[in-house]
């Protein structure tokens, strides 16, 4: 298999690509995404994404061949780069030698499924990924994102463990007309750190429901509650006044399902 070789860290392709890994705006304005690892490119492979570039040492091709071999052939172009350019791209501190840039996709799916979480400003990247994550393993049908970071940072990406290349997400820029929309089928309901809200362990979960998350900070907006069904906080008998977004959304997740 021969495959051209890139040695110089100005190269163009180069550059593109630490722009994408860096720069939500970048990512936004080509469409594309970076994936780096070994995990998170194999899992693209059994995904819908496409790869439009792939880069790689010879090292991590030596290791995974079969792999490697098979993520180049679902590849618009791919190249062999020296362990100095994959130290210069990568986002962590010990790179693994291999990157996909893939396409991300434009999706007009009607918002379905009967348990849906809704995220209101989640704006920590590590607590996004973990949030998909977890709904990816719990069974949650799907994730409506308002204002939260992106979903294709890499720290995203790889809190996520790739469950963003298979959850059903969907970006809504206006939750609260998105959450009248779904009212007439859905019971709404806004998670806040209150004793005068519901306990969630008193909530019927059986009719098709979707729950706020709210931002790290700030909680749920003040519309977002105004338009949900009831309020609901998650009861706790310790000192600490709340969660992180990533553990109160864990267990939400689990009460919704159970």
């Amino acid at each position: 298999m021969c495959m051209e070789k890139i040695t110089s860290k100005s190269n163009d392709i180069i550059k593109d690509t630490k722009k994408l890994i860096t720069s939500s705006k970048a990512r936004a304005r080509s469409g594309a995404f970076v994936l780096e690892g070994a995990r998170l490119c194999f899992d693209v492979l059994n995904s819908v994404y496409r790869i439009k570039t792939l880069l790689v040492t010879e090292k991590i091709f030596e290791k995974y061949p079969l792999e490697i071999s098979a993520a180049v052939d679902r590849s618009e172009r791919a190249y062999i780069i020296s362990e100095e350019i994959s130290q210069k791209l990568s986002d962590t501190e010990t790179p693994q030698g291999v990157f996909a840039v893939c396409e991300m996709i434009d999706s007009d799916e009607r918002i379905s499924g009967s348990k849906l979480i809704a995220l209101d400003n989640v704006q920590d990247p590590s607590n996004m990924g973990a949030i998909i994550r977890t709904a990816e393993a719990l069974g949650i049908d799907g994730i409506i994102s308002y204002k939260s970071c992106d979903i294709y940072n890499p720290k995203t990406l790889r809190a996520s463990m790739g469950s963003v290349l298979r959850e059903k997400i969907f970006i809504t820029d206006n939750l609260e007309k998105t959450l009248g929309e779904l009212k007439s089928e859905y019971k709404v309901y806004s998670a806040v750190p209150s004793r005068n809200a519901k306990k969630i362990t008193e909530i019927d979960f059986s009719a098709p429901s979707v729950c706020v998350i709210g931002n790290e900070a700030n909680g749920v907006e003040e519309n977002i509650k105004a338009v949900s069904d009831k309020l609901i906080t998650i009861p706790m008998l310790g000192n600490a006044e709340s969660l992180n977004a990533s553990a109160a959304a864990s267990i939400i997740m689990w009460e919704m399902l159970r």
